[in-house]
C-alpha cells in the first residue's frame, strides 16, 4: 500500500469516526410535562402537536390530581411545566418559589354523569340528595372536589358522598363501572366518556367553574422549550384544541 493510499484511508476512518460520534451523541431530549388528569385528552393531543413542531423532543406526559402534582414539584420532582386546575393549586408551587408567573389557559365547568343505564333515575342535581343514590365526588383537596363542596353549598344541597376520590377521572371510571348511581365530574370529561355515560346537565346559574394554569417549573432543565409548550396552550392551536374538548375560554 502507497503512503498516499494509507493517509487517504486514514482521513476517511477519522471523518467517519467523527461524524458516528455525533451522531450517537445527539440524544432527544425529554419534556415533563406534569397536568391534572381531567386534561388527559387535551394535554396528549397537545403533547403530539408539540412533538410534530419540535423534531427531537419527546414529551412525557404525567397525569394525577392537581395537589398531588403540587406535592411532587415541592418535593423536587424533575419536572419541566406544571399545569392545575385551579389557581390554589398553582399557589402552593408559587408559595414555594418552585415556579413563577402561571398563565389561565382554559376554565371548566362540573357536570353529573350517571351509568349509561341510569337505573337510579338521576335527572337533576338534586336527585343525589335522594336516599339511597350512590355518588363519587373528588376528594375536598383537589380541584373538582372543591369544586363540588362550592356547587352543593350554592345549591343547598347534602348528600353523603359514597367515595371520595384522588382525581376526576377516578371518579368518572367509578361511574362507567356502574359502581355508584351518580359522580360529578368535568363537562369535559363526560364529553371524553361519550355513550358510556349519562349526563345530567347543570343550569349555568347554579354551576361553578375553575380555571386551568400552567407554569414552567423553576428547576426545569429545559426553560426554553418548557416556554414554549406554556405557550402553545393559550395560543390559536392550543385553545382550539382545547375548544374541541369542552374547554372554555379562560
Amino acid at each position: 500500500m502507497t503512503v498516499a493510499r494509507f493517509l487517504s484511508l486514514a482521513a476517511v476512518a477519522i471523518l467517519t469516526a467523527g461524524c458516528t460520534s455525533n451522531t450517537a451523541t445527539k440524544a432527544d431530549t425529554t419534556l415533563t410535562v406534569s397536568a391534572a388528569s381531567s386534561l388527559t385528552e387535551a394535554f396528549t393531543a397537545l403533547a403530539a402537536q408539540f412533538e410534530a413542531s419540535h423534531p427531537g423532543v419527546d414529551v412525557a406526559l404525567n397525569f394525577a390530581g392537581s395537589s398531588a402534582l403540587a406535592e411532587q414539584v415541592n418535593s423536587g420532582a424533575p419536572v419541566d411545566v406544571l399545569a392545575t386546575a385551579s389557581q390554589s393549586t398553582m399557589d402552593v408551587v408559587t408559595a414555594a418559589g418552585n415556579a413563577t408567573d402561571p398563565t389561565v389557559f382554559a376554565r371548566n365547568q362540573l357536570i353529573v354523569v350517571a351509568p349509561s343505564s341510569n337505573e337510579a333515575g338521576v335527572a337533576a342535581l338534586a336527585d343525589l340528595e335522594r336516599p339511597g343514590v350512590l355518588t363519587a365526588i373528588c376528594a375536598p383537596d383537589v380541584p373538582c372536589g372543591a369544586a363540588t363542596a362550592t356547587l352543593l353549598e350554592d345549591n343547598a344541597l347534602a348528600i353523603t358522598a359514597a367515595t371520595l376520590d384522588p382525581d376526576v377521572k377516578s371518579v368518572l371510571s367509578r361511574v362507567i363501572a356502574d359502581e355508584v348511581d351518580a359522580g360529578i365530574v368535568y363537562v369535559t370529561d363526560a364529553r371524553a366518556a361519550g355513550d358510556a355515560v349519562t349526563t345530567v346537565q347543570i343550569p349555568s346559574g347554579t354551576n361553578v367553574s375553575t380555571d386551568y394554569l400552567a407554569a414552567v417549573v423553576a428547576d426545569s432543565p429545559h426553560p426554553g422549550l418548557a416556554g414554549e409548550f406554556v405557550t402553545l396552550l393559550s395560543g390559536a392551536a392550543g385553545r382550539g384544541t382545547l375548544a374541541e374538548l369542552g374547554f372554555l375560554s379562560p
